[in-house]
């Protein structure tokens, strides 16, 4: 009877968390995921005070961020509020830039038409740059109040253990991470690249991922989801090849996921845990015949030891104040930033120029215009296409900028700001680096593909 019991608080759960996040439906003509339909319901029905609500948590994050410098009591003495506004003055002055961006760019303030202090304030303010951050966040924050509370379901009642004892044959040897991974790259690709990256993060902070295993997996396995990916092929005016473009980009993630661990900086990253002792063993222990009895012994053991609602609720409540407080305010000072130096300066068109000896030795025709967004995509995944729609480029150059604006996917104004504001271990500038190992892999597989469709 116990045994079926504890059967039942691994397996309820389970199915619940994997038909939320895991399951794609489709709705209106494209696939997404239960937890999207739901965040994109809520957000629907309190649009209206998204914008307003941003604007509330910025302002929370940097005011009781500095505060804490000071360590009042109220802050100290509780983990939640200690963990959320603890931080180094660093990622402090980032709060209260992204502060300072969400107030000029809710109020609208200043115009890039204008001259002096006012052009520069509009420069801040325009609909693409800070207006375009804020509407990133506005996006993001239900989004990360409903994965906040519903991903415990995936990770806390054994689900991960289960799969992690099934798959390690397969997903060691191949990406060097641990057969659990799999959940979070499956939660990446049908669902959303945050959610992923969210999950990768909370194992990591547990000690389930060693400091590389979490690398590759928030750098290799986040994906855009399908419907984006829809959108940026219509932008490029090509939805006609949506099945096979989709099926490059699922080509180019698994090559670039083979790959980008075994080359710096990924590969000399250490594989030691913040936690150490809560990694599952990968061989299998005596006393089992299989993984799958294995498997669910683990499952079965982790769905006993869990505490019941409070506890679901408080890992949820974590989760959220982490993601508004530390996350939200982060998107919105690097993504605004970083669309500034795109659409201000020629920065990213001179990172670009290297790619035009790789460009011409690929025969991509339009070689200027397609070089001049291979950088930007590491400030906004939909800018590359936005740049080669507005030009006269060709339908293949169209086509390989729309892939590789998709499978580079580290771009700063969300995944990329996401895994930088958290615990993973990565910095800007190896971010950067695997950004730019991507991109060159993904050209290296599309051209060639792309010179057999056009």
């Amino acid at each position: 009877m116990e045994k079926n019991v504890s059967k039942a608080r691994f397996i309820v759960p389970s199915v619940v968390g994997i038909f939320l996040f895991m399951i794609p439906i489709k709705v209106d003509g494209s696939w997404t995921i239960a937890v999207k339909i739901i965040a994109d319901w809520i957000s629907a029905i309190a649009e209206s005070i998204l914008p307003g609500l941003c604007l509330f948590i910025l302002t929370v994050s940097a005011v009781l961020c500095l505060m804490a410098f000071a360590k009042p009591k109220f802050i100290m003495e509780n983990t939640l509020l200690k963990e959320a506004f603890c931080c180094t003055p660093f990622w402090a002055a980032t709060r209260v830039l992204g502060c300072i961006f969400c107030w000029l760019a809710y109020f609208n303030l200043g115009n890039e038409q204008g001259r002096g202090f006012s052009k520069f304030i509009g420069a801040i303010t325009g609909p693409d740059q800070g207006g375009m951050a804020l509407g990133l966040i506005v996006g993001l924050v239900i989004i990360f109040l409903i994965a906040s509370f519903l991903l415990p379901l995936l990770l806390d009642f054994g689900l991960l253990e289960f799969v992690g004892a099934l798959l390690t044959k397969f997903m060691r040897p191949l990406f060097q991470v641990p057969g659990r991974a799999a959940v979070d790259c499956i939660t990446s690709w049908i669902g959303d690249g945050t959610l992923g990256v969210m999950l990768t993060c909370n194992q990591y902070e547990g000690g389930y991922y060693s400091t590389k295993e979490a690398s590759i997996i928030s750098t290799c396995f986040s994906a855009v989801s399908i419907t984006f990916s829809m959108v940026v092929l219509a932008q490029v005016d090509l939805t006609q090849y949506f099945g096979i473009y989709y099926l490059i980009i699922c080509l180019i993630g698994i090559v670039c996921a083979v790959i980008c661990p075994r080359i710096y900086p990924l590969r000399k990253k250490p594989n030691d845990y913040l936690i150490p002792g809560k990694a599952m063993p990968e061989t299998l222990p005596e006393g089992f015949t299989s993984s799958k009895e294995y498997g669910l012994h683990l499952a079965m053991k982790r769905a006993a030891a869990h505490k019941g609602v409070g506890e679901f609720f408080r890992n949820g409540a974590k989760n959220c104040l982490n993601m508004w407080f530390g996350v939200l305010p982060t998107v919105m000072c690097i993504g605004t930033a970083a669309l500034v130096v795109a659409n201000y300066t020629p920065v990213f068109d001179w990172l670009g120029m290297p790619f035009r000896p790789l460009l011409s030795a690929l025969q991509v025709p339009d070689v200027a215009a397609a070089a001049s967004t291979m950088v930007v995509g590491f400030t906004d995944m939909f800018t590359p296409s936005v740049i080669i729609a507005g030009t006269n480029a060709v339908p293949m150059t169209r086509f390989i900028v729309a892939v590789v604006s998709v499978t580079q996917v580290l771009f700063l104004d969300e995944v990329g700001g996401l895994i930088l504001s958290s615990k993973l271990p990565i910095n800007l500038f190896e971010l950067f680096l695997i950004f730019l190992e991507r991109t060159i892999i993904s050209l290296t597989i599309v051209c060639p593909i792309a010179h057999l469709l056009f």
